[in-house]
């Protein structure tokens, strides 16, 4: 895998790296295999896994249908002068 570094911004270039080793999955392998997994756990987390993706899939066809009321989106909201100001004041007690 290469990665350019572009104006000495090593920064920059090191989480390019990080972005594609984690689209890679290579975090995920490393991960997986620091330990032994038995067959049966495999099968169980896997399983589970499975199950969990079903579940998901479920729901989300009970949203487009109508069954299920869809997840209401949360309003970004920046924070103001005024707050940001707040927390940094630290009183005395």
């Amino acid at each position: 895998m290469q990665v350019l570094v572009r104006d000495n911004n090593v920064d920059q270039a090191l989480r390019v790296l990080k972005k594609k080793l984690q689209r890679e999955g290579v975090f995920r392998e490393m991960k997986a295999r620091r330990a032994y997994e038995k067959p049966s756990e495999k099968r169980i987390r896997e399983k589970e896994a499975a199950i969990g993706r079903a579940r998901k899939e479920a729901k989300k066809k009970a949203q487009r249908e109508g069954l299920l009321a869809k997840p209401k989106k949360k309003p970004f909201s920046r924070p103001t002068a005024s707050s940001v100001h707040n927390s940094d004041t630290k009183t005395a007690a």
